[in-house]
């Protein structure tokens, strides 16, 4: 006994069927049509990057560069010599912990200083000058001195 195809399987069928004759009926056709050339594969880039189908002119004269003149590398940063002294107000300092923040008092920076570098007589308000010295966790205040008003 052989089991009956239904209805839906005979419709994929179908549908099979065509998708394999469409498919040939188009290899035919690429066939009669001619394959593209090698010459209709090549595109060109012309001077200015851009991609066209023509090959460049050579006829044209190009300009010659000066490869002196062409610089690879970023410029060099010229050294600004600055006051190594900053001034500052003492914003924050916690006597008990031995640390404090001093804000400069040319920009909106604040540094950090401990007890060790600065007079024992700071307290907060106070106006003092300072050097910096790079630390683990950015710019420190060191040789901390208080300043007469």
């Amino acid at each position: 006994m052989s089991k009956a195809i239904s209805s839906n399987k005979r419709e994929n069928e179908k549908k099979k069927q065509a998708k394999r004759l469409e498919k040939q009926k188009k290899k035919e056709n690429r066939k009669t049509e001619g394959a593209t050339s090698f010459e209709d594969m090549i595109a060109y880039v012309d001077e200015n990057g851009m991609i066209t189908s023509t090959p460049p002119d050579m006829n044209i004269k190009k300009e010659e560069l000066d490869i002196d003149s062409i610089n690879i590398s970023t410029p060099k940063k010229e050294k600004v010599e600055e006051d190594p002294i900053q001034k500052g107000r003492v914003e924050h300092f916690n006597q008990s912990k031995g640390y404090g923040f001093i804000k400069s008092l040319t920009g909106v920076d604040k540094y950090f200083f401990h007890i060790s570098n600065c007079p024992e007589n700071i307290a907060e308000g106070n106006i003092v000058s300072f050097e910096l010295e790079r630390g683990a966790r950015g710019m420190n205040a060191v040789n901390i001195n208080l300043v007469e008003q």
